[in-house]
């Protein structure tokens, strides 16, 4: 059977890098056999804005709540058809790749903006009950790959354990752990592209496509990023992780299995 996979990219600039490291995936997983879907958040000019204008039809005429209004209009049928197309794209895909520069710590607010519009109540949170039940390893995108890449302008070494910027898996954190795993795709360690803003020569951006490249030929096998699943046990009703797993560890770190990375 044939792989899909989704690329949703935020870049304004044709001529820009990421948008060359977007013609590498389309090329790579193209050549792979793979059917290819694009999301051209600025070509398409998405809106990126959630708000009242998303629910023409309200649950509640009187006061907006975000995932009541997200909840009816997903299950009535009812959300404007850019955001029906998307969620059509990500059903279908078996992997999703994200592409953009890392402005001020993180994606662009377009991006972000995807996220908010297309993550519907009942489909990228709330999924089957409404509860928090299926979430982190579990939801609606389960059994989906997904993989990040972005474009700093910083050096690798600002990036570090110890680098001024902090760790690149800890500043995107919100997006690997929280809007790709949380509603269950498995996340491949993020690909970034250091130094993005100094890159000045055809023979610089060639090795930085190569290297891309062997990470998208590497889409479907690599292993992805050890995220403590919330229903595998590790965690006290789904909430908290129990005193003994990772008793040394806090904050962002305790919920990767260490023990199972790399």
């Amino acid at each position: 059977m044939t792989k899909k996979a989704l690329v949703v990219f935020a870049h304004p600039e044709p001529t820009s890098l990421t948008r060359q490291l977007v013609d590498v995936t389309v090329e790579t997983l193209s050549a792979r056999g793979c059917e290819v879907m694009l999301s051209d958040l600025y070509g398409m000019r998405w809106k990126a804005v959630l708000d009242a204008d998303d629910f023409p039809s309200r649950a509640d005429p009187d006061r907006l709540s975000f995932i009541v209004e997200s909840g009816h209009a997903y299950s009535t049928g009812r959300q404007p058809a850019d955001v029906v197309a998307e969620q059509e794209k990500l059903e279908r895909a078996d992997a999703v790749i994200l592409q953009f520069p890392l402005w001020w710590f993180g994606a662009p607010a377009i991006l972000k903006g995807w996220i908010e519009r297309v993550y519907a109540f009942g489909f990228g949170y709330g999924y089957k009950d409404g509860s928090n039940r299926h979430r982190y390893g579990d939801g609606a995108l389960k059994g989906k790959r997904a993989l990040v890449s972005a474009c700093a302008g910083g050096a690798a070494a600002d990036y570090g354990l110890r680098g001024v910027n902090g760790p690149i898996e800890h500043i995107l954190f919100p997006l690997t752990h929280g809007a790709l795993f949380y509603p269950g795709m498995d996340v491949l360690p993020t690909h970034v592209v250091y130094g993005a803003a100094h890159i000045a020569t055809a023979a610089e951006a060639e090795m930085a496509k190569q290297a891309w490249r062997r990470r998208v030929e590497g889409l479907f096998e690599d292993a992805p990023i050890p995220f403590r699943s919330q229903n595998g046990g590790d965690y006290l009703d789904r909430r908290r992780l129990r005193d003994d797993v990772a008793p040394s560890l806090v904050g962002l770190s305790a919920h990767v299995d260490e023990e199972n990375w790399g």
